[in-house]
């Protein structure tokens, strides 16, 4: 393969000098055009950007995937001979057509511009075309998601599993401490567009290797593990399309590794990873998941639950299938598949692993909004589970109410005392539960500073109930509220 990092770095300075960012895209296209193109329909997008504006011309012909006239381009100050040996475009006539889609990443925090992806050109609904088996997909919402919940902090040594073309490896470039970034897959086309994606990123030093799973990396160590793997369950044996499809059965894929990553991490090191799970008939799906871990800290969190027919018409409307002559025949395979194996619906969520000799295993649903990004905050709630399991009232333990509370109170008016109390989290996971006198009144109190048993003592003295009674109710209902984060050690 020829070396293509100087042009992209001179395609890299055109792309920035142009305002080619997720910020000026937004901005051109405005909030119709923009909605309407998250949705896949681009007829608004290429009105909003007729103009010939350098930041159009990038926009029509690397986002929007339509040729541009070639003089348009020299007119606008863009050189077509560097988009051209860069291998990203090709002369057409008088134009100049896409090869590949080049599209700018938004930083994690959202507050500015991390770099550029380099995929194959969007198979978009209603172009007759379905992708390639090799197909390398672009940004999207999995991609998003996973970039927003990797943990902040830094570190010596990255491993992306199941790069793609490359968007976690561009985010977590200026997390390294400084440090290496192994990014692997088993589709070499997608090392290919990788590469790309680095160089027009200017993201130095990645080292990329072929190879499923964790075989490529086998005997080695990380500090952060990240995965967007080929989660999706298909009819066993069935590896179609490589970004979205492991061959292996139903979600052997995820629990692989997740069963695998503890020997990979450092101490204290995290694997974080987007994942499916079926859930079977007669099997509560959290003993399921909940079996594939095991020397880690590990949070698992479900965000959505689709019965088989929703999730055989997710993927393929992804595959852009839906209306083709085969999309009947698929459809009745998807579901015959999930019938004999007893699935009645399939997961969606995140799993987050942390290295530990005494590991904490949370599992659960979370369908509210949460604060983003989830990274950002990830540590605390991995150490929240296991400061939960080590409270005790006794021994002066000290607790403070977490910041951004609010108390809300349920009852008929002018009631003397309400029928429920609840505390509410405005930030982070924002949780909500329903509470007693006596927890209501701790969060009321509580900042760290006394030990909790004479603030456990007051509250009996002033609400006329025994302390005995106060300070078992506490012991039994205080643990669950700061593994919930209502509530933190100090």
């Amino acid at each position: 393969m020829r070396d293509l990092r100087e042009p992209l770095r001179r395609v890299r300075a055109a792309f920035e000098d142009a305002g080619y960012t997720v910020g000026g895209v937004r901005g051109l296209l405005g909030a119709v055009a923009g909605g309407a193109l998250a949705r896949d329909e681009v007829v608004p997008a290429l009105r909003a950007t007729r103009g010939g504006s350098p930041l159009e011309l990038l926009t029509r012909l690397f986002w929007l995937q339509v040729p541009v006239d070639a003089s348009a381009l020299a007119a606008a100050g863009l050189d077509a001979r560097d988009l051209l040996a860069a291998g990203l475009a090709e002369p057409s006539g008088a134009e100049v057509r896409p090869l590949l889609h080049a599209e700018p990443l938004e930083s994690v925090g959202g507050e500015g511009h991390a770099g550029y992806a380099v995929s194959d050109l969007k198979v978009r609904p209603g172009s007759g075309a379905v992708p390639a088996d090799d197909h390398v997909v672009g940004a999207g919402g999995a991609s998003g998601n996973l970039a927003r919940l990797v943990v902040h902090k830094a570190v010596d040594n990255v491993l992306d599993l199941g790069t793609g073309c490359g968007v976690q490896a561009v985010h977590l470039h200026d997390r390294l401490r400084p440090g290496r970034i192994t990014a692997t897959d088993v589709n070499p086309r997608a090392l290919e567009l990788a590469a790309m994606s680095f160089a027009l990123s200017g993201t130095d030093g990645v080292e990329l290797l072929e190879g499923s799973l964790l075989e490529p990396v086998r005997g080695r160590r990380f500090d952060l593990i990240v995965s967007n793997p080929p989660f999706v369950v298909a009819p066993s044996g069935d590896r179609r399309f490589t970004y979205r499809e492991s061959g292996m059965p139903g979600d052997d894929f995820c629990r692989r590794l997740v069963a695998a990553a503890p020997e990979m991490l450092e101490d204290g090191g995290y694997c974080q990873l987007l994942a499916n799970w079926l859930h079977v008939d007669g099997v509560p799906w959290e003993e399921r998941v909940g079996a594939w871990t095991a020397g880690c800290d590990a949070w698992i969190v479900q965000r959505d639950v689709q019965d088989p027919a929703e999730y055989a018409e997710l993927w393929l409307r992804d595959s852009c299938e839906a209306g083709t002559p085969e999309h009947r025949a698929r459809y009745d395979a998807w579901l015959d598949h999930f019938e004999r194996q007893g699935v009645t619906g399939i997961g969606f969520g995140w799993i987050t692993l942390r290295r530990s000799d005494r590991p904490s295993v949370r599992i659960e649903e979370l369908r509210q909004a949460v604060d983003q990004p989830v990274g950002a905050y990830v540590e605390s709630v991995l150490d929240g589970f296991r400061n939960a399991e080590k409270f005790s009232t006794g021994c002066g333990s000290r607790v403070r109410a977490a910041a951004g509370l609010v108390q809300e109170q349920v009852g008929p008016p002018g009631a003397e005392d309400p029928e429920r109390i609840v505390l509410r989290q405005t930030a982070g996971l924002r949780r909500a539960a329903g509470v007693g006198t006596v927890e209501a009144a701790l969060a009321g109190v509580c900042d760290g500073s006394l030990p909790i048993d004479p603030l456990l003592d007051a509250i009996a003295q002033l609400t006329g109930m025994d302390a005995g009674q106060v300070r078992a109710h506490a012991e039994a209902v205080l643990p669950e509220l700061i593994a919930d984060g209502f509530f933190e050690t100090v």
